[in-house]
């Protein structure tokens, strides 16, 4: 097996900048992501765009030139891959971590493809890989997706949006003006706040002209193939239905982080144990590194925050070598 100072599980904006600092720091890595480079931003809509301006998605301070005041998801993909070759970082693809364990002080890491030792081991993993699902019946339909794409799949369609966050209205908008009959599902009483400050003016007068519609304070009963069965204030209501995304928003992979032994909080935050001057949690050698480490309160870390992590967890491991050493 190949031994490392550092593994590094995860291939994001936040991984790549644990590998970039490592390496400057001298320290033998290796990123592994399961996926293509930065996978979770592969996989958000075609059309999405950041809500953060491109300063504060640049990491290592290499310079991210954008057409746009807030860049949109082809261009941080641009970015992040240019760095990632550019830099020649030692980064594996399409490899998935299946187990980590640790025995006499160094971790093992077994993917589906290869094996390896380390020292040390970074989680930085984000959140977007497991959706908050609505359990009810039929949400295991063909017809349902937890992830919006493209708007055009769903054109003269009828479309149930289930959310009121930043992607379900950009998922409303975008497949509306593409000829969907859009419906919106929503728990609370109006759209999210947090919802994107350009993009909220735009949704509140769709609906308030009825070129979308919403059913506030309502959730959804069953899907049917045809049909979608929603608990509204005024009673249970009935409408024809083509496709469903449920977008209610998705959460770290806490199996995994249990697995690992890192303690999680009690509540309903799920708040992983670690220590924020190095970013160690309580298993000795095994570190947090971006969105993972806020639980369920996956609004709370962004990259223009956490890329802070990278120069901290090193910091962190090379003063542990050094006392070694010494």
């Amino acid at each position: 097996m190949q031994h490392f100072d550092v593994i590094i599980i995860g291939g994001g904006p936040i991984g790549i900048a644990c590998g970039l600092e490592a390496k400057k720091k001298g320290l033998s890595y290796v990123i592994i992501e399961k996926g293509p480079i930065v996978n979770s931003l592969f996989n958000y809509p075609i059309n999405m765009q950041f809500f953060s301006s491109s300063e504060k998605l640049e990491i290592d301070e290499i310079p991210f030139i954008s057409k746009d005041a807030k860049p949109k998801r082809n261009e941080a993909l641009e970015y992040y891959r240019r760095i990632v070759v550019s830099n020649k970082l030692n980064i594996h693809l399409f490899e998935k971590v299946l187990d980590v364990t640790k025995e006499k002080g160094i971790f093992e890491v077994k993917t589906d493809k290869d094996g390896y030792t380390a020292q040390n081991v970074i989680v930085a993993t984000g959140f977007y890989d497991l959706p908050n699902k609505i359990n009810v019946p039929g949400e295991d339909l063909p017809k349902v997706s937890h992830y919006y794409k493209d708007p055009h799949f769903y054109a003269s369609q009828k479309l149930a949006v289930i959310g009121a966050s930043n992607s379900a209205v950009d998922a409303a908008l975008e497949c509306w003006r593409k000829g969907s009959e859009v419906t919106m599902i929503i728990r609370g009483p109006e759209i999210g706040q947090r919802v994107k400050y350009w993009v909220r003016p735009d949704i509140l007068n769709r609906l308030k002209e009825g070129s979308i519609k919403a059913y506030y304070n309502s959730t959804v009963k069953e899907i049917k193939e045809k049909e979608i069965i929603i608990n509204a204030p005024g009673g249970e209501v009935v409408l024809e239905n083509d496709f469903v995304l449920a977008l209610t928003g998705y959460m770290p992979n806490f199996n995994f982080l249990k697995k690992l032994g890192i303690e999680l909080s009690k509540d309903e935050k799920r708040l992983p144990t670690y220590n924020p001057s190095t970013m160690e949690t309580n298993v000795d050698g095994l570190y947090l590194a971006g969105v993972i480490c806020g639980g369920m309160e996956t609004h709370k870390w962004f990259i223009e925050n956490s890329r802070v992590h990278a120069p901290i967890i090193m910091d962190a491991i090379l003063e542990k070598q050094q006392k070694t050493v010494s």
